[in-house]
Formats: structure tokens, C-alpha cells, sequence
């Protein structure tokens, strides 16, 4: 567990501009800075991060929070983890009591498996580096492709030893877990004895990081000239490891890609190794896998501009083109690089000097409407019917990005290259978009639509929850929980904090919402302990949801109710108006909860006559009017302060 000192010193020290800028691409507007959203499908900037509050807020999904919660939701990891991650960026040491037994039982398993990943990593280039057989075979290798030293140990490359249980028997007599071994793909279990046997024996080891560094995969090459040994084994997935997520290398070009506002996208592990070492630093992989929309998010994240990189005897370029349109999809401003036959990133690479790939990168780089035409027109030649598919194929490509300006101009662009009419081209654009969003034609799906929306507003409900109520006054409270209100009996004065929730414990109410509950009762304990608040105690929440209310308050997003308007549309909840706004919420509040009851009263009375119990019947009528008759006085009063 970590101290509330060390909490607090991390909360002083960290720079939430400084952690967020390590996941996404922030672009200052004002005093703020702005990005799309890391946490939901966008392509309009809504996620604002505020560097004098310290809080971040997406105007879009409603994420919200500080920078310790923005790295627990971005890494979907644990407050403590995420602690543990923002101390060590900022070299703040951080000493954790020793763990219980019961505590030790609770670890959590992503995290065990993490720490054995983390050791295989270690022991893999340990093997490489210090012993004879790693030597001769796993850094020949290296060396052989023109990796140099540093870049060896930038990207952490490894061996594992030929001996099949070799790792394994060694992890075990350190004291990891088989467990944790299993689910972390480092081994698998040999079916007639059990015994552990190592999945990447014999192979040069490609460690896969995560954004924020850690070691969540691999991937081993084998050396092997057998044809039935795969030539690349890579982690399965796992608590801490979805292929389709991730990119290989972005946890060191994700500066670059964010300065140079422009990422590569290549195939393979030594693709990237290759570019990054000769100076093009803004490169991804796909980690062996087609590209997914996962992966297209996370490239948007961090730039806008994404070009892909095709060897120049790739057969398996038609099947890649549907990448492109996942691309295209996410609203990234797509280009293609073929390289000469024969040649790939990571050969091109190592046979040019920086400035020579940079020339030919930026002499070769094609629109990728130019690229998908000329490909697909060099095989439909005179043929129509190809042709017609041809243009069927580059359309549909069009059809799927969502700017509208950018649509049109790739259209005209489209019509040109084909020899094409403009006006044919946008009505199939239309109808290829309608099959996407509807799955039918819009002459279809119209009268659907409608037909739906007529049976959604035909049904009415009774609203009885008392949400808004509740959550208005914990506004209040969080907002203006220190300002003087009004002059209690003894003389003294009440805060508002102090007249809200002496007003609720009169009347014995408890809250239903368990967020807004739960900062009421922590606020009423540090008004028993006389402990001055400031709201950062709830920013800084380890409740995500009582951070996220805590930073929409200071984001200047929350709204009155609907109640004001009726009321009166110029009533403010600044602090000059606090005596009388509170009394109204607190009021308007009372009389929801009394609505609430009655109704409850009324259906167990309805159910009362139906069963003929006349004796409790008169009872729950009895009780119905007394309460009916509070709720008059109350909405009486409410008239006279609203007025």
C-alpha cells in the first residue's frame, strides 16, 4: 500500500499536460490544451486537458479526471498501478508497507503476469548478451541485419536458449509462479508429464511494449532452416496482451509521431528496428497481424497522417488495400510507399543513408487514390467489366471517410482519373454509405426509421427518480460546500456545506445515488474532524466516477435544472444567490422524495382494494393524505421563494 504523503507528494510533482502528452497528440488552444479523444470514436476534438487545474475532461463521452486517472482509464490498470507509473516518471520513490498474507492473495493476476513478462525480458537478453550460445547465434543475427549495440538494447532484443525447458526451470527457481508462467504465454505444459516447456526455445526474441513501456508480449523468430518450424511465434493473448490493439514500437516513436505529426506504417519487427535505427523514428508495425480499427484508433491518437509502406514484391498488396480503408475510415489522411522489387523497409534501410530515404520517402509517396487506381487499372487493362469493378472498388473506399469536403474532393479526383461522371459517382457513394450505417437503401430504411421513432413516442413514462435532485446538491456542496450561508440558533454561522446536510439529517434522508452518497458522508467526516476542504480532495479521488463529478464541477460543465427555468430563467448559482438557490434545491429535492413515496403507497394501495383488505386499504389513504398534505406546504413554499 502506498502512504497518503507519498499520494500527495505525486499530486504536487506530476505535470498532467507532461503525462497525457505521452498517449495522445495535444494541440494548445488558450490556456487549455485539446486532442480527440483517447476513450471514445471521434473525430472532432472534445477531450480538453486544463494544465492550472490539473484535470482533464472529454465534453463527448464524459470521461473526466486528473492525470493518475487518465493513465488508470488509458492503460486499464489499477489506481495504484497508475500511481506507481506517474512516481516513477518523476523519479519519486515510493515505500510500500509489506503486503498481508490476505493482500498477497488479492495481487492482482495482470500484474503478476507483467512482473513475469518483465523478468522474461531480462533473462531473454541476458542470454543474448552473456552467454556463448546467445552470442554466437541470437546477436550474429542482429548484427548480421546492421543492428548496432544501442539500438540491440533501445528495443531490449533477447534469446531464448534451445534447451526447451531452459527459461522455465529457471523462472521456477526464482520464485515465479507456474501460474502466472502459464498465462503470461512464456510456457506451455507438456501433456504426459506436465512438465513446463519454453514457447519461444531457440528463438530471437522481439519484446512488444505497451504505451507506456512495459513488456506485454513477444515475438520469436526461429533460426531454424526447417520447413516445419513457423518462422515467427508470438504471445498469445492475454490479461495484459491484445494483439489486435497494439503496435509494435510505438512506446519509443510516439514522440516523434506526435513532433512530426506523421507515422509509418510497416509490416514487421525488423521493419521498424531498421527504419527507427537509420533516422526515420515515426514508425510503427501492425504486430504480424492485418490492420485492425483498434490499431487505426490508436495511430489517430497520436497524428492525423498515417502513410503505409508495401514491399515491392508483396503478393499480398490486395489483401492489405482493406487496411487503407480502416484508415481512411478513422478520418487519417492516408498516402502509400511501394518500394523497388526485391526490397522491403527493413532491407531499403540498411542499404541507404538517412538522407537517401528520406528522398525516396518523400519522391515516392502517393496519395492513396492514385496508388489503389493505377494498381487496379494496370490489371483491368481494356476490359470493362474490370474497369467498372475497378472504379466499384475505389469508390467504396471514398464512401467510408467521414469529412465531407475530403469525400467530395477525393470524388472529383476519382471521376478524373476514370474518365467518370461526377453525378453517377456521388449517387453510388450514397447508397455505399447507406448500406454501411442502414444495411439497406435509404428508399428502404426511411420509412423504418420512422415507423420507429413513431413507437418510441408513443410510449410516456413517469420520471421518479430523484437523480438530478441529488446530484444538484452535491454540486452545491462541492462548488460552494465554504461559503458562509446563513445564522444558525447558537449564533454562529453555517456554512452551506453545514446547512445542507443538517437539513437532510433532519429529516433523516439518506441519498440513493452511491457516488453522490458517498461524497456527502465523506464530507460530513471532514466536518467532524474540522478538516478544511478543498475540492482537490475529490478530484483526486481513488473513485473514478466521484472524480469525474468532482472535475465537471470545476470544468464549469454542470447546468441547473430544469426547475430554475420554470421559475425563473435568471437565476444564477453564483455565490450571491446561494441563499436562495439552496433552500429551493433542498426543498425541490424533499418534495421528489415525498412524490416518490406516494406513488409507492398508491400502488400497494391499488393492490390493497384488489384483494378486498379494506382495513389496511384505509390506512395507506390515511398515509397518502398526510403525506399529499406535506407536499402541498412544501410546494406552497417553493411558489413564495421562486417568486
Amino acid at each position: 500500500m502506498i502512504d497518503q504523503t507519498t499520494i500527495n507528494k505525486i499530486f504536487d510533482t506530476v505535470d498532467i499536460v507532461d503525462i497525457i502528452q505521452d498517449f495522445v497528440s495535444l494541440k494548445k488552444r488558450g490556456a487549455n490544451y485539446i486532442a480527440c479523444c483517447p476513450f471514445h470514436d471521434e473525430k472532432t476534438p472534445s477531450f480538453s486537458v486544463s494544465p492550472s487545474k490539473g484535470i482533464f475532461k472529454c465534453f463527448g463521452c464524459g470521461k473526466a479526471g486528473n492525470a493518475v486517472t487518465f493513465v488508470q482509464l488509458h492503460e486499464n490498470i489499477s489506481y495504484v498501478e497508475s500511481l506507481k507509473y506517474v512516481a516513477k516518471k518523476y523519479g519519486i520513490e515510493i515505500d510500500e508497507r509489506q503486503l498481508t498474507a490476505e493482500e498477497q492473495r488479492q495481487n492482482d493476476d495482470r500484474e503478476s503476469v507483467l512482473i513475469a513478462l518483465a523478468y522474461a525480458q531480462q533473462q531473454f537478453t541476458k542470454n543474448l548478451t552473456e552467454t556463448d550460445e546467445g552470442k554466437s547465434i541470437g546477436l550474429s543475427y542482429f548484427k548480421e541485419r546492421g543492428f548496432s549495440q544501442s539500438i540491440i538494447s533501445q528495443f531490449q532484443l533477447g534469446y531464448s536458449m534451445r534447451a526447451l525447458s531452459s527459461f522455465s526451470k529457471q523462472a521456477l527457481a526464482d520464485g515465479y509462479k507456474k501460474e502466472f508462467l502459464l498465462k503470461a504465454g512464456l510456457c506451455y505444459e507438456r501433456e504426459q508429464t506436465d512438465e513446463l516447456i519454453d514457447f519461444y526455445a531457440g528463438r530471437v526474441i522481439f519484446p512488444i511494449h505497451s504505451v507506456t513501456g512495459r513488456v506485454i508480449a513477444f515475438g520469436g523468430r526461429t533460426l531454424s532452416a526447417e520447413k516445419n518450424f513457423a518462422k515467427y511465434k508470438n504471445s498469445p493473448e492475454s490479461d495484459v496482451y491484445a494483439k489486435n490493439k497494439t503496435l509494435y514500437g510505438l512506446y519509443f516513436s510516439k514522440n516523434a509521431i506526435v513532433k512530426k505529426q506523421k507515422c509509418y506504417l510497416v509490416e514487421g519487427y525488423t521493419d521498424v528496428i531498421s527504419m527507427y535505427q537509420a533516422g526515420i523514428d515515426n514508425v510503427v508495425a501492425s504486430c504480424g497481424t492485418s490492420l485492425t480499427v483498434e490499431q487505426a484508433k490508436l495511430i489517430r491518437r497520436f497524428s492525423p497522417e498515417v502513410t503505409v509502406m508495401y514491399d515491392g514484391d508483396s503478393a499480398g498488396i490486395h489483401a492489405s488495400l482493406r487496411g487503407i480503408d480502416i484508415l481512411l475510415e478513422e478520418g487519417l489522411t492516408v498516402k502509400v510507399i511501394l518500394f523497388p522489387d526485391n526490397e522491403d523497409p527493413d532491407s531499403f534501410a540498411r542499404k541507404h543513408s538517412v538522407s537517401e530515404i528520406e528522398n525516396f520517402l518523400n519522391e515516392n509517396e502517393q496519395d492513396f487514390i492514385v496508388f489503389k487506381t493505377n494498381l487496379l487499372l494496370s490489371e483491368s487493362k481494356n476490359d470493362p467489366a474490370k474497369k467498372a469493378k475497378t472504379i466499384s472498388d475505389v469508390v467504396q473506399s471514398i464512401s467510408v471517410i467521414p469529412d465531407n469536403i475530403a469525400r467530395m474532393i477525393y470524388l472529383k479526383e476519382c471521376a478524373r482519373l476514370f474518365d467518370a461522371d461526377e453525378n453517377t459517382l456521388v449517387e453510388e457513394i450514397k447508397r455505399e454509405r447507406a448500406k454501411k450505417y442502414y444495411g439497406k437503401e435509404y428508399k428502404e430504411i426511411k420509412p423504418l426509421i420512422t415507423e420507429k421513432k413513431r413507437q418510441i413516442n408513443s410510449v410516456s413514462t413517469i420520471d421518479s427518480n430523484c437523480d438530478e435532485q441529488e446530484k444538484e446538491l452535491t454540486y452545491f456542496l462541492l462548488k460552494h460546500g465554504n461559503h458562509p450561508l446563513f445564522e444558525n440558533q447558537h449564533g454562529s454561522i453555517d456554512t452551506v456545506a453545514q446547512y445542507i446536510i443538517g437539513e437532510l439529517k433532519k429529516d433523516d434522508i439518506s441519498l440513493q445515488n452511491a457516488c453522490y452518497k458517498q461524497i456527502f458522508d465523506e464530507y460530513e467526516n471532514l466536518l467532524k474532524q474540522s478538516v478544511e476542504f478543498t475540492i482537490k480532495h475529490f478530484v483526486n479521488n481513488i473513485d473514478k466516477n466521484i472524480s469525474e463529478f468532482a472535475v465537471n464541477i470545476i470544468s464549469d460543465e454542470y447546468e441547473l435544472s430544469e426547475i430554475w427555468k420554470r421559475f425563473g430563467s435568471n437565476v444564477s448559482p453564483e455565490e450571491d444567490e446561494l441563499k436562495r438557490t439552496i433552500p429551493r434545491a433542498i426543498t425541490v429535492y424533499k418534495i421528489k422524495l415525498l412524490s416518490q413515496t406516494i406513488d409507492k403507497f398508491t400502488l400497494e394501495l391499488n393492490s390493497c382494494i384488489s384483494e378486498n383488505n379494506e382495513e389496511k386499504a384505509t390506512l395507506i389513504t390515511k398515509k397518502i393524505m398526510e403525506l399529499n398534505q406535506i407536499r402541498k406546504i412544501l410546494s406552497e413554499t417553493l411558489k413564495r421563494v421562486t417568486s
